[in-house]
């Protein structure tokens, strides 16, 4: 872990790990997605970068980040473990620059039937101010 990382409790250890070794040298802020529970089936757009998550328990659905802003454009598809899993905890890596924008995005999930974790989306954020990305996971 770089020593400027920020973890968020809640996210396991492995996909933590799993995600800093994903993102690049910047510092990453690690958030959890969390609803009634902490499983959820995702949506990813991994061309054009973008998720949605629905919860497992209540089916409650959010945008992660900024994809609700190009969702209409996208072409989503159900994240899938190559066990054939569709379950997953969910967490974003949030890259920061110097100035503490977020500049990449990148969504982790960890298989919650054989543990795999992998990226399966990620895209670039050029504009400010960036704060309120943090919150939308």
């Amino acid at each position: 872990m770089h020593a400027d990382d920020q973890v968020g409790e809640g996210v396991s250890a492995d996909l933590a790990v799993f995600l800093r070794n994903a993102a690049d040298a910047r510092p990453v802020k690690i958030v959890p997605s969390v609803c009634g529970g902490c499983v959820f089936f995702v949506l990813v757009d991994d061309v054009e970068g973008g998720a949605e998550r629905v919860c497992a328990g209540c089916g409650g659905r959010a945008f992660l980040a900024d994809s609700e802003e190009f969702w209409e454009d996208a072409d989503p598809g159900e994240a899938c473990c190559p066990c054939g899993s569709e379950e997953f905890e969910t967490a974003v890596a949030f890259s920061l620059a110097d100035d503490g924008l977020v500049r990449w995005v990148t969504v982790g999930l960890q298989c919650r039937k054989d543990g795999a974790a992998g990226v399966y989306a990620d895209w670039k954020i050029d504009y400010g101010p960036t704060d309120h990305l943090l919150t939308m996971v």
